[in-house]
């Protein structure tokens, strides 16, 4: 049936092309009208329904008219809607935006969007020319020393890895067949969260966390659950490590290191470990090539704040072989890691 001549279609714009060049123009204006909704506190707001961008702005001492466009592009990415009554609520996606949901991202989105990385990523021009990280010619310094003497970004530093692990061991243990009994290594293990997750799901084993004398003092494992069944011992992993073990856990260290350090740090493990050891290095894995992954993305933020990087699973398997390991399987996880299990030979 024909048309009536004045009839519009429900979409006027239904035949504008996808355009992947103007979403790469316009990343900025995304990441940062999403670091501006996060630190007005809209998705706590929108907790518990639709609300208007009047009745938003109202709350949060805000002007409407500014705020309605924001969330506008936001809703484009698929972590706010608009409903026919012009009110705006959180999708399933956008949930983790709130500050009271378990796996809340807020902190990561105000870590990742802040000038610490901003600044770095504009000097990708000169870090493509020197092989330098952005942030070392922002700031004059490295990362982590500026976190040392900035106490305001360190603290941010730690909740938004708080916020980015959040369940994180659990999928790991969930992932993995430990073996019911034994010593397990947890190499520059932070506070111990991994170590108390394996440790609380298998009762046979112990445990001894490993990472600079200062981490190690604020350790997690003195629960009742865990009593008589660790220990604590601080040092320098480029250096030595405990002796004895059965497992030995690297968890999300070897990025953070070029591969001539990370030859470094697996040449001391395999010297503390009896051939036919157990070693899990616990990293994102890249498919390799261009096919998408999350953690190419992560590739350039190493790229940009220090000097490591993502690997494949052939690129990992050069440095153990190297380093006296043979890899035997990547094991994949429900977070972004994956387990890679070699064995000292």
């Amino acid at each position: 049936m024909a048309s009536h001549p004045h009839t519009q279609p429900s979409d006027p714009n239904s035949h504008l092309p996808a355009s992947p060049l103007h979403d790469l123009m316009y990343g900025h204006l995304h990441a940062s009208a999403l670091r501006a909704v996060v630190l007005h506190g809209m998705p706590d707001l929108l907790a518990d329904g639709p609300r208007t961008a009047e009745d938003l702005a109202a709350h949060a001492g805000l002007r409407a008219a500014p705020l309605r466009r924001v969330l506008r592009l936001l809703a484009t990415r698929g972590l706010f809607r608009e409903d026919e009554d012009g009110a705006f609520a959180l999708t399933e996606g956008g949930t983790v935006l709130r500050t009271d949901v378990p796996g809340s991202q807020r902190d990561a989105v105000l870590l990742f969007t802040d000038d610490m990385f901003r600044r770095s990523a504009e000097g990708i021009p000169e870090v493509l020319r020197t092989g330098q990280p952005g942030f070392d010619a922002a700031y004059g310094v490295p990362f982590f020393q500026h976190l040392a003497a900035t106490p305001a970004a360190s603290r941010l530093f730690d909740t938004a890895m708080t916020s980015l692990t959040s369940g994180v061991n659990e999928h790991l243990v969930r992932s993995y067949g430990f073996p019911d009994s034994g010593k397990v290594i947890d190499v520059a293990g932070g506070r111990g969260g991994l170590l108390r997750e394996v440790l609380t799901r298998h009762p046979g084993l112990t445990g001894v966390l490993f990472d600079r004398p200062g981490t190690v003092a604020e350790h997690l494992l003195d629960t009742e659950a865990l009593a008589g069944r660790w220990d604590v011992e601080g040092g320098d992993l480029f250096t030595a490590v405990p002796q004895g073990g059965d497992l030995y856990l690297l968890k999300n260290i070897l990025h953070d290191w070029p591969d001539e350090d990370c030859l470094r740090i697996l040449s001391t493990l395999r010297k503390a470990m009896a051939p036919g050891t157990r070693l899990l290095v616990i990293d994102a894995v890249l498919p390799g090539g261009s096919a998408p992954h999350p953690a190419i993305a992560l590739d350039i933020v190493m790229l940009l704040v220090l000097k490591g990087r993502e690997r494949t699973a052939a690129e990992f398997e050069e440095l153990l072989t190297r380093t006296g390991f043979r890899l035997h399987r990547v094991v994949p996880t429900p977070s972004l890691s994956s387990i890679v299990e070699a064995e000292a030979v």
